[in-house]
């Protein structure tokens, strides 16, 4: 249930968002600008085959670099212009609009606290044309291509996971295999007492798998087919979890730049999360 805190906090947001805004033209932009890169390089493939094959490492790289800029961008103020309106947005908005105990939007203008602004596609478009102008020099021209192809392809993966995260309950997120997954998955990235260490991927949990910063006990294909099951949600997170559901909890201990964790649930998160562990900073104590 939505905590008073949580309510006040929607309401004040979705008053300040532009008259002019459209949440239908926002992501007919996003999803066009992408979906004609990969038609575009698409129609320049010319016989590719072995080339193909970057399909994976190009994924698998990038799922830790989405993991990398969650944890350590999204999620770590840094006094950079660009870098820290990005963690505004993030960490001062999202996760302030949305927590676990009420993850979901219920109109079309809220599209604007899910999606990204257009100017991180155009990031993303710029870093993919870098980075695949670089293979097709190495490694020839499909190579650029199939490369340009994965990277937008898992930024709008991304997208869509995302907002079917943030979506009402219903039969197609539940039982749909890896959406159902990446659903619990990012609903407990968004409870307020452990959104700063734990489940920082947003498409497949691979990377949180990998690094140790994830909820669950699992190995990597319990983490990639986990569905809706909280079976598995490590032992010592759960008080904290639970602690950080109560409304009293979160208005006494939680600011717009995360929880204030107490020198027991810091050590809690140091031993649950290792990898994440050097990046709780001492306000938090």
């Amino acid at each position: 249930m939505m905590t008073e805190r949580q309510r006040r906090f929607r309401e004040a947001y979705i008053a300040q968002i532009s008259p002019w805004y459209s949440g239908l033209l926002h992501v007919a932009v996003l999803y066009g600008a992408g979906i004609a890169g990969i038609w575009w390089c698409a129609q320049h493939l010319l016989g590719a085959t072995w080339e193909w094959l970057l399909v994976v490492p190009v994924a698998i790289a990038g799922n830790f670099i989405e993991w990398g800029m969650h944890l350590f961008v999204l999620h770590r103020l840094r006094d950079v212009f660009a870098i820290r309106a990005i963690y505004d947005r993030h960490t001062r908005q999202h996760h302030q609009y949305f927590t676990d105990n009420d993850p979901t939007i219920h109109s079309i203008r809220e599209f604007r606290i899910v999606f990204f602004p257009w100017r991180v596609l155009i990031a993303v478009l710029l870093f993919g044309g870098g980075v695949s102008y670089l293979m097709g020099f190495l490694l020839g021209p499909n190579a650029g291509y199939v490369t340009f192809i994965t990277m937008v392809g898992q930024y709008l993966v991304y997208e869509t996971f995302h907002f079917l995260s943030h979506v009402p309950d219903n039969a197609f997120v539940r039982n749909m295999p890896f959406v159902n997954t990446i659903r619990r998955h990012h609903a407990a990235h968004h409870n307020m007492g452990i959104m700063m260490h734990v489940n920082m991927n947003l498409t497949f949990p691979v990377a949180d798998w990998a690094m140790n910063t994830s909820d669950l006990n699992r190995g990597l294909l319990g983490h990639l087919f986990n569905g809706y099951s909280e079976r598995y949600i490590k032992e010592e997170l759960k008080p904290v979890i639970a602690r950080f559901r109560e409304a009293r909890t979160q208005d006494e201990r939680v600011t717009l730049d995360g929880p204030k964790l107490d020198a027991e649930e810091v050590q809690v998160m140091q031993r649950a999360v290792r990898q994440a562990s050097a990046a709780i900073s001492a306000k938090q104590e």
